[in-house]
């Protein structure tokens, strides 16, 4: 039986916006060591700033507007209900195009992105399962495989899209690849603003720019990779304190902010203290936090998307962000993307590009799929 989306409108209950005021007002605050601000965590005197401009400041029903402004839906699938937007572009032959987000992100990564999108694509924008919208207690937990087999069924079956393009970073440029990997008939080609390339240091780096990512990689799995290690070996212990603290959650999240952010030190040089706090808020109301720790849980446990040996042809553009946690150079990617047709280094941006430059992402997106039309 055919699926029929149905329209769906955001409108977190009063109480709930109550509710949070009263556990930011109680928050119970930890001393921090005598050590750099950020050495160690999120700042102290950061969190509490921006708890406080949470809990007086923050316009969550604006927030929650700007979102809305967005036709969504809901749809049945997979044993979910899968929250999307469908945003319908303005010429008439305007490519599909799925976009898909990563963590700690959501949907609200896209909202400056979408409309710049809309000449020349149909945007359509998941909320990944498990993550915001596409979240209810109890239902089945996805990884990225599975997300990338709910995607391709809601893009074709659902949509009736036979043909389509596809963006991602983080968790999305992994269910870029894996559509690209599995479905080449259906996917024009994947545009991508993170490589998936297998994390491990066994390969020769012979060169100057094999030398400097086996620098930065051993660097991140040495200082960087502890929050895998929690969300994908014991994500629910986690998930009890972020989900009861909101001054938690945000400490959680705001330091992935800054840290993969090219921000100078201050993630608001990158990314605006409103719109911080919309995603964070998401997380929040929709009670999604530790159901979006699953995919790290799932990686760790199944292994890599793509499977040893196996490779991506359909074509594919990448932007190359110069704060992005890790970029493995070209010769690295071509053993698992074999048609490059576009590889963009920036000048600036980084991890969470839709929200620092979308602009410039935007444009490397419709010069990438303006050449395969």
């Amino acid at each position: 039986m055919q699926k029929v989306p149905q329209p769906y409108r955001l409108a977190v209950p009063d109480a709930a916006l109550a509710d949070l005021k009263e556990r930011l007002a109680r928050t119970c605050w930890p001393d921090e060591p005598p050590l750099a601000p950020w050495s160690t965590g999120t700042s102290l005197a950061y969190l509490q700033g921006l708890v406080r401009y949470w809990h007086g400041g923050f316009d969550w029903r604006a927030a929650e507007a700007k979102l809305n402004a967005f036709p969504h839906f809901i749809v049945p699938l997979k044993g979910i209900d899968l929250h999307f937007i469908h945003a319908p572009g303005r010429r008439p032959d305007a490519m599909p195009l799925l976009l898909s987000h990563g963590w700690p992100g959501s949907v609200f990564e896209f909202l400056k992105l979408i409309p710049l999108l809309q000449e020349d694509f149909t945007v359509i924008a998941p909320s990944l399962p498990g993550y915001g919208l596409s979240f209810k207690p109890g239902q089945p937990r996805f990884g990225t495989e599975e997300m990338a087999e709910a995607f391709a069924e809601l893009m074709t079956d659902v949509l009736g899209y036979k043909r389509f393009g596809c963006q991602g970073g983080d968790w999305g440029a992994s269910i870029s690849s894996v559509l690209g990997h599995r479905y080449p008939e259906r996917v024009i080609g994947i545009h991508l603003n993170l490589l998936v390339v297998r994390r491990d240091l066994n390969f020769s780096s012979e060169d100057l720019a094999r030398k400097k990512y086996k620098e930065q990689l051993t660097k991140f799995l040495k200082e960087e990779t502890g929050y895998q290690a929690i969300q994908g070996t014991k994500p629910q212990t986690l998930a009890y304190g972020l989900s009861d603290s909101p001054a938690g959650l945000a400490a959680w999240i705001v330091e992935k902010f800054r840290t993969w952010s090219d921000c100078g030190g201050n993630p608001e040089n990158a990314i605006s203290r409103d719109e911080m706090l919309a995603n964070i808020a998401l997380y929040w109301f929709t009670g999604a936090i530790g159901s979006s720790f699953w995919p790290y849980y799932a990686r760790l446990h199944a292994g890599w998307p793509i499977p040893e040996g196996g490779s991506i042809g359909v074509p594919m553009g990448y932007a190359e962000f110069p704060k992005e946690i890790l970029i493995p150079p070209r010769s690295l990617a071509e053993k698992t993307y074999t048609d490059i047709r576009r590889w963009s280094v920036m000048p600036k941006g980084g991890h969470f590009a839709a929200l620092e430059q979308p602009e410039a992402l935007a444009r490397e997106v419709r010069e990438f799929f303006g050449a395969l039309r």
